[in-house]
């Protein structure tokens, strides 16, 4: 049994860390504030470009389509690009992109499909290199900053290098989507080709200067860096969600072992003062 001594180091190593995951719950919520706004802020563009994307497409086909509209055709070879954090001390957050690709990748490769991977973040990186090692291109780190188009670019251009090159005729995105404080779902979002949303009513007429297929062309590589700025954006928040969410709990469970450890060790003392009491009155009964 543990003495007392040993309990008080205890439950003082234990009082320490529970004014980390403290700190660390108040850092998370302050900043899941402005990364929520960031996320928010982003999506109406990338849906109003997706949207455009729609409305432009409905006028193009055939061999005048771009390459990353109409596609090349198959769908032999995939790219998986797996968005993380960098960090930990979120609960299941990281783990749960990443066995929402694993189960990607191991569908593909059971139809034969060939798949190669991007990581950006490090825990994708570090949890995918394990098992998919051989598959892995390039793998990118976010850092402590909010992610802008200055980080997402350098993904981009080689996404569309190594599809304009022809090694691969599909690109999916595996990311969480941020919906509230409590819930962040892993999400597959398919970026080449670009996927085309129909229109449940009648769609607008616009005439365009210069024509559709032009402005396609220019459109949809900017729609690749628009869409992972968003991803990011969205796994950001949910990142610090789940971090504070974790922490929160990790406070919770620390002040109960602390309440535990201090029952423990005042039974133990008691204990201990009442044998040294039987042990005093044994002794002056003897004498």
């Amino acid at each position: 049994m543990a003495t007392v001594k040993e309990m008080r180091t205890r439950i003082g190593s234990v009082k320490s860390t529970q004014k980390i995951t403290k700190a660390l719950q108040m850092v998370a919520a302050a900043k899941l504030r402005r990364s929520q706004q960031a996320a928010e802020a982003a999506r109406p563009y990338a849906q109003r470009m997706a949207a455009m994307i729609s409305n432009l497409a409905a006028s193009v086909s055939g061999p005048s389509a771009p390459l990353l509209l109409a596609g090349t055709g198959k769908d032999d070879r995939h790219l998986i690009v797996v968005a993380t954090a960098d960090r930990g001390l979120a609960g299941a957050f990281n783990s749960s992109i990443v066995r929402e690709a694993r189960k990607k990748i191991a569908e593909l490769t059971s139809q034969g499909k060939s798949v190669k991977i991007i990581t950006v973040g490090r825990k994708a990186r570090d949890q995918l290199r394990r098992q998919y090692g051989a598959l892995f291109v390039e793998s990118y780190e976010i850092g402590l900053k909010t992610p802008g188009l200055a980080l997402v670019r350098p993904v981009a251009n080689k996404i569309l290098e190594l599809y304009t090159a022809g090694e691969f005729d599909v690109v999916t995105l595996v990311y969480s989507r941020f919906k509230s404080v409590v819930t962040q779902t892993p999400t597959l979002k398919q970026l080449i080709p670009a996927v085309v949303e129909e229109n449940s009513g009648p769609a607008p007429f616009y005439e365009y200067e210069p024509d559709e297929v032009s402005i396609l062309t220019e459109l949809l590589p900017q729609n690749i860096s628009v869409q992972l700025l968003s991803a990011l954006l969205d796994n950001q928040a949910g990142f610090f969600a789940s971090q504070m969410t974790a922490m929160d709990n990790a406070t919770r469970n620390a002040g109960d072992l602390i309440d535990a450890l201090t029952i423990k060790m005042n039974r133990t003392r008691q204990a201990k003062i009442t044998t040294e009491l039987i042990e005093i009155i044994a002794g002056a009964a003897a004498v």
